[in-house]
């Protein structure tokens, strides 16, 4: 029996769908429906997770991309309300954390670009990856340096962070020591080289960059998704 074009086309789009279903046990539901969705496969082929870390993964983002927008896509008020509890709240440093997980710089995050930034910090990661992804959220200005203003105000937004309080004077004193420790070559910027080499010496600047429940995500999630459903069901 001759079918139109454009119905085979449907057919063939809605096996495809089903097959990426049954192949994923039934964890990533009409894919096609999620931007920037890529298959767990490749993502744990380019990532320090497993495929079954990234279908867990893939639990977690859901949620968090309908917790305002329920479009498949992680806007910065989501990332802000995962961070804080609070959408409003303004952060240097949630900010720049942001922008790098924004691989496409599209002012969204898709699934792609939050598994593959995620890896970063995954305690299997590469000490190099940490570093390097410590530079660029040091580096605001995005000119391959950081400049000492730039450390001085993330000194600053990790205080505010932590409610720290600390005299001005006592700011001033810990941006210059931790400025001219790094700047080994005295040109007035920190270069990449001269960040590794420094972070070397002070390995708790990346201390924060490892997060040692993605080892065991796929036991830490589920519960984590589950339990929040379960609430939500309640209100």
């Amino acid at each position: 029996m001759y079918k139109p074009q454009e119905e085979e086309e449907e057919e063939e789009e809605e096996e495809v769908i089903q097959t990426s279903f049954r192949l994923s046990g039934g964890a990533f539901q009409r894919t096609k429906q999620t931007p920037g969705y890529e298959e767990p496969t490749v993502l744990a082929a380019e990532t320090p997770f497993t495929v079954c870390e990234v279908e867990a993964l893939y639990e977690l983002f859901k949620k968090l991309s309908s917790s305002i927008f329920d479009d498949g896509i992680i806007h910065k008020e989501e990332f802000q309300l995962a961070l804080f509890r609070n959408k409003n709240k303004k952060n240097l440093f949630a900010d720049r954390i942001f922008d790098l997980f924004d691989l496409k710089r599209n002012g969204v995050i898709e699934f792609g670009e939050f598994v593959r930034s995620l890896g970063v910090f995954h305690p299997h990661a590469l000490v190099e990856e940490k570093i390097a992804f410590a530079f660029r959220l040091y580096d605001l200005r995005q000119t391959g340096f950081i400049e000492r203003e730039e450390l001085k105000e993330m000194v600053l937004a990790l205080l505010h962070e932590s409610d720290l309080i600390l005299s001005d004077d006592v700011i001033e004193t810990i941006v210059d020591k931790s400025f001219s420790d790094a700047d080994t070559n005295g040109d007035g910027k920190i270069d990449p080289e001269e960040w590794k080499e420094f972070v070397k010496k002070n390995p708790s600047l990346i201390k924060n960059m490892t997060l040692p429940y993605l080892k065991d995500i796929t036991l830490a999630f589920p519960s984590f998704v589950l339990s929040s459903e379960f609430e939500d069901s309640e209100m």
